[in-house]
């Protein structure tokens, strides 16, 4: 049986510089925790690759699902994988790669061809292509370098929804290049267990808005509508919580957390949250907020749905995909329609939040182990 590699260099970057997960890490994370006991650890920097042995994977697989952080010994780990890649032999297996990072450099394929390793990647959104004005500048250039170079190398790619497939199918069709063998394998959650109900983080209404603060999130326009909230209901409007490190191009929605005064103490900012004071603050709030433009899957909905809680949701594709007609949907620049439901869902015995509290009962949650079986049966059509 060949043997599974992973390619954990974005994990463990980012477990050595103290940060905390997203979404992208967390996939990594369950593919650890799925695969590691019988895979090889692979690290990567600008295409240049090593593969870690079979004690150094253990130890490496086994920081992070532990989140714990040695620098010393993760240095001294990356040294040793540095000098055994001068007596690498001649390996067999398949790669799994679950983050973009490093997807754009032809020699980490070369080098993998060379190693008898067949590398599938996961795409979790085309965005700078199609949204290139909600990105760093030049993101777009790299991720097209990313997408096409895998489109002519990967031996497979595993998506995240079916919409993440329909963009890269265009991607492929616009550069003229074959489309790999591919697969769609929903993501699940990070509810992975049952939570027992916490106390109330905060004692009156509150929404709740989760994700890294970044132009495609559409904070701005919220906090604006918060604004209004204020205006019109005085301390009597609800608070809300936005939950998410400060991210790139995000200076306006800066000025409006630390310099709007009708918003201090109404808007609360948790850049650092950890997974217990998250699942606290949803758990009681009157709904989840996600006013994105785009989004190649959406984490968050479905992670509020798996607890029982409220989404009112931008109108996008990917949403219908994952939860069905359950959220309410609104247009993301429809300020009236945001304000008149937010109005509505923060009443106490809200008609609007109990019946979606009623089609919550018939949301069926992603779970890993779909997600995993449909992986499972992909890549046995590549062995």
């Amino acid at each position: 049986m060949s043997t599974l590699f992973l390619d954990v260099t974005r994990s463990l970057t980012r477990l050595y510089d103290g940060l905390l997960p997203t979404g992208v890490d967390r996939v990594g994370l369950a593919y650890v925790e799925k695969y590691g006991v019988k895979a090889r650890a692979i690290l990567s920097e600008r295409g240049f690759s090593t593969v870690l042995c079979e004690r150094d994977s253990q130890q490496t697989f086994a920081w992070l699902l532990s989140s714990i952080r040695n620098r010393n010994k993760i240095r001294a780990l990356v040294a040793r994988a540095c000098l055994n890649r001068l007596r690498e032999s001649s390996l067999n297996g398949i790669l799994l790669h679950t983050s973009h990072n490093g997807m754009e450099y032809g020699r980490y394929y070369k080098t993998m061809a060379k190693r008898q390793i067949r590398p599938v990647f996961m795409v979790h959104d085309l965005i700078p292509l199609t949204h290139a004005e909600y990105c760093r500048p030049g993101v777009d250039a790299t991720h097209r370098d990313r997408m096409r170079t895998a489109l002519r190398h990967a031996s497979g790619l595993i998506m995240n929804s079916q919409a993440t497939l329909d963009s890269i199918a265009a991607e492929a069709e616009r550069a003229n290049l074959p489309l790999p063998p591919t697969v769609v394998a929903h993501l699940a959650s990070g509810v992975t267990t049952p939570r027992p109900l916490t106390p109330r983080p905060i004692a009156t209404p509150y929404f709740v808005m989760l994700g890294t603060i970044e132009p495609r999130k559409n904070h701005w326009f919220l906090l604006h509508v918060w604004r209004r909230l204020v205006e019109q209901l005085g301390t009597a409007a609800p608070k809300l919580v936005v939950i998410g490190r400060r991210g790139w191009e995000c200076e306006n929605v800066i000025d409006m957390l630390e310099r709007c005064e009708s918003l201090k103490g109404v808007v609360i900012e948790e850049a650092h949250c950890s997974d217990e004071k998250l699942h606290a603050y949803l758990q009681h709030c009157q709904a989840l907020l996600f006013p994105s433009f785009v989004e190649g899957y959406g984490m968050p909905l479905a992670e509020a749905l798996a607890l029982k809680v409220p989404v009112l949701a931008s109108d996008l594709a990917v949403f219908h995909e994952i939860a069905d007609d359950i959220p309410e949907y609104l247009d993301p620049l429809d300020g009236p329609g945001w304000l008149a439901r937010i109005q509505a869902y923060a009443q106490p015995n809200s008609h609007e939040r109990e019946a979606q509290l009623s089609r919550i009962e018939r949301f069926r949650e992603p779970t890993w182990a779909e997600h995993f079986e449909r992986v499972d049966a992909f890549l046995e059509t590549l062995r």
